[in-house]
């Protein structure tokens, strides 16, 4: 089954932030959030273990655990196991050490095996107070914290990860699975493959308005010609595309702050938001199922919602093509 046959629509709810990504955020902020995001009625939402070392999938289960099982799609990753034990040596950088510094203070044991994806379901399940994932993603193989090892990873998923979620799909138990990455290379060994096959990937901040040229080379075309569906993460870019100020996860380095800024200044010129630009264009790709940006407040889930209906005119995606802000190949907006 495509990803497009499962997923109740274009617009889903991404959960890093739910987890402290960056910032500590209140626990009625973050359960007012996911309120917020029904409310709109977003029906497919996404999480991960290491959003917090559990935190986000906590938060999110507060709230879906209470709404009817079958009205949404939820997905969440393997690749991380949350243990019981305190993390004791915290790197600088890092998940635990950057990104989510603010979150739960379990130690988070990196790993691809069967037996770990199988422990990894098992405790999202009993930290979302549900009774079963529509989707599993194995989570960010090819982290730069890894260098060259990636690929030796990328073979414990493959012998482990991989052959259980396989099997997991084809016994009904989830209905999808596929790999939850932000670089490409994974995805395209993933599609090389002639078993096992997955029926769809989430590419984070790899086809957005900031940066898409190498995902249309070469990851694309493979994935159409396997119709195999994207799910979009990140289409802020860690924020930069939203007001912020993070780029990749670091702050934004000044060629990318003034690229924004000329993507802004058009946008401005023809009425046009630039969070509606990005999830737009996202979307635009023929291979894009869902879009799934995170959000930490009420307010920017409405801001979505906005932005994914808005109307935006021919005439600023032509603009935004001869400007040389997207690349001549990217499919736009009709």
């Amino acid at each position: 089954m495509s990803l497009k046959e499962i997923l109740p629509g274009r617009l889903g709810f991404g959960t890093a932030p739910l987890g402290n990504m960056f910032r500590a955020i209140p626990e009625e902020d973050a359960l007012a959030t996911v309120e917020a995001a029904w409310d709109q009625g977003i029906r497919f939402y996404d999480t991960a273990p290491v959003y917090g070392a559990g935190l986000a999938e906590e938060r999110l289960g507060k709230v879906l655990s209470g709404k009817p099982r079958d009205s949404y799609v939820l997905s969440s990753k393997v690749g991380r196991v949350i243990l019981d034990e305190p993390e004791t040596d915290v790197p600088d950088l890092g998940e635990k050490g950057g990104l989510f510094q603010h979150g739960n203070p379990n130690k988070v044991l990196h790993e691809w095996t069967a037996e770990a994806t199988e422990r990894s379901i098992e405790g999202s399940l009993k930290r979302l107070g549900v009774d079963r994932l529509d989707i599993v993603w194995v989570h960010d193989i090819a982290q730069d914290i890894y260098g060259d090892a990636w690929v030796g990873k990328f073979e414990e998923a493959r012998t482990g990860a991989f052959r259980v979620l396989d099997r997991l799909r084809d016994e009904g138990v989830i209905k999808a699975w596929g790999l939850g990455v932000n670089r490409t290379e994974p995805i395209e060994l993933t599609l090389a493959l002639d078993e096992p096959r997955p029926d769809g990937f989430l590419l984070a901040g790899r086809y957005t308005l900031l940066d898409h040229e190498h995902a249309l080379g070469r990851l694309l075309p493979m994935a159409q010609e396997r119709n195999v569906d994207m799910v979009v993460g990140g289409p802020y870019s860690s924020g930069v595309l939203a007001g912020g100020t993070h780029f990749e996860y670091q702050q934004a380095p000044p060629e990318i702050v003034e690229r924004v800024g000329r993507l802004t200044a058009l946008a401005g010129r023809h009425g046009v938001s630039i969070k509606a630009a990005a999830l737009q264009f996202s979307l635009a790709h023929p291979a894009a199922a869902a879009v799934i940006p995170g959000a930490s407040r009420p307010s920017r889930v409405a801001e979505d919602t906005a932005a994914l209906n808005e109307a935006v005119p021919a005439a600023f995606w032509a603009d935004l093509r001869e400007s040389g802000l997207v690349a001549a190949d990217a499919p736009l907006p009709v």
